[in-house]
């Protein structure tokens, strides 16, 4: 009885001493107390603990330790301070600041069970598959890098170069950043690995060789340096001047956060014009708060460095985890540490750390749980966790270095660059707008504040390796002279004034691609440009889509296509070819010459002559009647008037030579060279299934076996002009060919110089030639305005003239083919003196002819009392009778001028 009654009380009390809050709590922190993040780290880490302890309704009482162990940056020491930590029972640790560390740590706390906070760590291969407690309070760099890659993106930087640390940290930051430029069709063409002992004799020799590289603009990912070493060598390298663009992670701003006064004063002059990133911590009375006690602590000598974004987050994480502990005491009562059964570690001859004293935190997953709920406002914003154990990121500062750190606008993963901080736009419901993409000025280095380009020409020890065709047919586009080496051809013209036109040198050196025999392959010649054996090609190279999955082309300097190419004859005439001749204009004004003729001469004649008089119906029949027998001189009527003489021997004049031009073209038409061919176009010439001809090395072979199916046996490669002609002449059934299909400007050559063939049908592809150059290469961008440039200024047609116009242009040349036809600009002149001639024998006859009918009317007022009729009736009735005075014979009019002059002669 007395046995049981003393089991009873010993599991009360048990269960009472179970249920009771512990007195306190261990936490751990692990991190490196002397560096630019750990100083501030160490401090905010003390006030939260401070602050924690000192509020009565976090912990109710329970009292929050600290055991912070110093990492001293090193793997192996942090590991050890991990160890020690956990000796004491902490039910989490915050830190560490190091990724590297970190990575080993959470392997630690994977295995006991204990949650990991980091307030620094940005690796992102810390995850939480596979560290499923690791917690990360502060944004990671997929984050960073996104914003990184879109800084790049909107100042229009296609590459850059990489300087990283070479560990965990630097690594897998950049290769996050690489893939970032990847999803914007840009890249990291270099990269420069630093070791961690930052050995300024390693960061000069990288750097120095760099200077050959093109690009020139540096990402920068390392450590916080309170000394700045790196960017003190770049400036010794003259690396800062104008040239260069330098951006930076926020290690950068972290470390000159952290500066004194006096830091900041003789540090920043060597970060002229860089640009950096910085984490946004939003606006609040919290942070406002934390911000006044810590300066008070630097007046008071407490502290000796400044705040940076690392110590708000230092401080919010220590404030989750009493949060969470909280909570969970709450739940279990208790924090309770069960036994490590690894034999493994019961076995270990460790000297200083007793392993088999380390315990698991048993239900060490509810608190996790506890975190992932997390939800509250600290000094840094919103602290609320992700799936994924990531806080949610407030984005990030844009920050330019211009004698002091300005912020020149905001970044956020879902609405991009703004100068407005992004819970203000959030708050208003904006969405990431491409347009809306904006950030303050930026001072660049060297003082500037226009866009560098970002990229230059390699050094004069390295220039541009440009192949080009050595074409041994249709040379005058490109060829290497054989006895001079010296390569030209129109599209070598092209590419050097170009040049002119880009604002800064180009070093080059043209490598022929080709034996000269016969022309080379493009496809081949434009894959080495992928492959990096050369930087450009410059020649006839069209642009195909083949050839654009693999390089970049600038601006398409002349228009081509394939046409078809057949031979011509004196054969079939048309059934409309007597309008010919005379082009449309021409043959409008002819006709409506004729018309104004009939016309004038009708008005001229009618009052004097009885062949223009008559019913209505038999005067319009003379007016028009009269001008068309003037063609075959069977016309009646003879003209009388002086005036109706002069208009005539004018358009008689007119009408001779008109005529005789019409005889002379027609003539020559009816025996012009037409085409001969059965082929009519692409469509009929494939089903022919007659051989066909095309131009070695030319895309026209892929394109026809490729796009259009035709039979590889029926295609004939030709190498030269001489080759094409012979070929044509012989026709299919002598082994030779129907057509050839080749590129446009080649055929406009040879057809200048063989007269035989001609152009079938319409360009049936539209393609046009540029320069290659490799994928993302900035000189595309800058060759193609360059060449618009030439197209605007009138360049380009100069060029071409210069090559091919010295038997004419290809279009001079296209309208010979019609130089048989009579254009009206050729008679304008003729047509304009008979149309002067014409208006102005009208004009004065109906001078004349108003003179006669005032005297008229001054006649019958003399004789007849005034009329009282209106005016408008009056009016009418004067128009009235001036057409009909017009309609009366001249000689009616005399006689009636005459009775008014003698009336005494009239019959009583």
């Amino acid at each position: 009885m007395d046995v049981a009654l003393m089991i009873w009380i010993w599991v009360l009390l048990g269960g009472i001493a179970h249920c009771q809050r512990p007195a306190s709590v261990n936490i751990g922190a692990v991190f490196s107390f002397d560096s630019v993040i750990g100083g501030v780290a160490k401090v905010a880490m003390e006030m939260a603990v401070s602050d924690v302890n000192a509020d009565p309704i976090v912990l109710n009482g329970t009292k929050l330790n600290l055991i912070m162990e110093d990492a001293s940056c090193s793997v192996f020491l942090g590991s050890i301070g991990a160890f020690r930590a956990l000796e004491q029972g902490v039910a989490a640790i915050i830190g560490p600041q190091s990724s590297s560390i970190a990575h080993v740590i959470s392997q630690i706390a994977n295995g006991l069970q204990v949650p990991l906070v980091s307030y620094a760590a940005t690796d992102p291969t810390l995850t939480a598959l596979q560290f499923p407690y690791f917690f990360r309070a502060v944004s990671s760099d997929s984050e960073q890098m996104a914003a990184m890659s879109d800084l790049i993106e909107f100042y229009g930087w296609k590459e850059v170069i990489a300087v990283f640390l070479d560990d965990d940290y630097g690594r897998n930051g950049i290769s996050v950043l690489g893939d970032e430029l990847q999803k914007r069709r840009l890249r990291i063409a270099y990269k420069l690995p630093l070791s961690v002992q930052f050995d300024p004799e390693e960061i000069t020799n990288l750097l120095n060789q760099s200077k050959i590289f093109g690009p020139r603009v540096y990402v920068v990912h390392i450590n916080s340096d309170p000394r700045l070493r790196f960017f003190h060598i770049a400036h010794k390298l003259k690396m800062m001047d104008s040239d260069y663009v330098w951006l930076a992670t926020d290690w950068l701003s972290a470390t000159i956060d952290s500066f004194s006064s006096a830091q900041i004063q003789t540090s920043l002059s060597v970060l002229q014009g860089v640009v950096a990133l910085r984490q946004h911590i939003p606006d609040s009375i919290q942070k406002r708060a934390f911000v006044s006690r810590w300066t008070k602590l630097q007046n008071e000598s407490a502290v000796r460095m400044g705040l940076n974004t690392y110590g708000f987050y230092a401080y919010d994480s220590v404030w989750a985890v009493a949060h969470s502990i909280d909570k969970f005491i709450q739940i279990h009562k208790n924090i309770i540490f069960a036994v490590n059964n690894n034999s493994k570690l019961h076995h270990s001859e460790a000297v200083d750390i007793q392993l088999d004293k380390l315990k698991v935190f048993a239900n060490g997953s509810d608190v996790i749980n506890i975190l992932l709920q997390t939800n509250f406002t600290g000094v840094s914003g919103e602290v609320q966790f992700h799936t994924d154990r990531n806080i949610i990121s407030s984005g990030y500062d844009v920050i330019n270095i211009n004698q002091m750190m300005i912020r020149v606008g905001y970044w956020s993963n879902h609405l991009g660059f703004s100068v407005v901080p992004p819970e203000t736009l959030k708050n208003k419901g904006h969405g990431r707008v491409p347009q809306d993409q904006k950030l303050d000025n930026i001072t660049w280095p060297g003082g500037k504040t226009e866009r560098p380009r970002g990229w230059v020409i390699a050094d004069d020890a390295r220039p541009l390796r440009i192949v080009v065709p050595r074409r041994a047919s249709f040379v005058e586009f490109v060829t290497e002279l054989n006895d001079s080496h010296k390569i030209q051809g129109y599209c070598i013209d092209v590419f050097k004034k170009a040049l002119e036109f880009i604002p800064y040198d180009v070093p080059y050196v043209l490598k022929p691609f080709g034996n000269g025999q016969s022309n080379p392959h493009y496809d081949a010649l434009v894959k080495m440009v992928a492959d990096n054996i050369y930087d450009a090609a410059v020649g006839d190279i069209a642009i195909v889509t083949n050839r654009t999955r693999i390089v970049d082309f600038s601006q398409p300097y002349t228009s081509t296509g394939l046409v078809i190419v057949a031979p011509i004859d004196k054969g079939k005439s048309s059934a409309w070819v007597f309008l010919k001749p005379f082009t449309a204009d021409m043959w409008c004004a002819t006709a409506a010459s004729f018309v104004m003729v009939g016309v004038v001469i009708w008005i001229l004649e009618h009052r004097v002559n009885d062949d223009f008089r008559g019913p209505p119906k038999r005067q319009i029949v003379t007016m028009c009647m009269f001008s068309l027998s003037t063609l075959f001189k069977t016309n009646q009527e003879n003209t009388v008037s002086s005036l109706g003489r002069m208009v005539m021997i004018v358009w008689l004049f007119l009408l001779m030579v008109i005529t005789a031009s019409y005889t002379a073209s027609l003539t020559s038409i009816l025996t012009v060279e037409q085409l001969s061919s059965p082929i009519t176009g692409i469509d009929s010439l494939i089903a022919s299934n007659s051989p066909i001809g095309y131009q070695v090395g030319s895309f026209a072979y892929n394109y026809l076996t490729e796009s259009l199916y035709v039979q590889r046996s029926r295609l004939v490669p030709l190498g030269n002009p001489e080759e094409y002609a012979r070929a044509l002449q012989l026709g299919p059934s002598h082994g030779g060919v129907a057509a050839i299909i080749d590129e446009l400007p080649y055929v406009e050559l040879f057809l200048s110089k063989h007269k035989d063939f001609g152009i079938i049908g319409q360009q049936f592809t539209r393609s046009s030639w540029g320069f290659a150059f490799q994928r993302e290469s900035p000189l595309a961008l800058d060759m193609s305005t360059a060449i618009l440039k030439l197209s605007e200024n009138g360049e380009l047609q100069k060029i071409q003239k210069e090559w091919f116009c010295k038997m004419g242009c290809p279009e001079e040349r296209k309208s010979k083919t019609d130089s048989n036809q009579l254009h009206f600009t050729s008679f304008w002149g003729l047509y304009l003196s008979c149309g002067v001639a014409t208006l102005a024998a009208l004009l004065v006859f109906l001078l004349r002819t108003i003179r006669q009918y005032v005297r008229y009317k001054q006649r019958q007022k003399d004789i007849s009392p005034p009329s009282l009729e209106p005016s408008t009736s009056k009016c009418s009735h004067v128009i009235y009778s001036f057409f009909n005075f017009i309609d009366e014979k001249e000689e009616a009019i005399k006689k009636i001028f005459t009775h008014c002059e003698n009336p005494q002669q009239q019959p009583s």
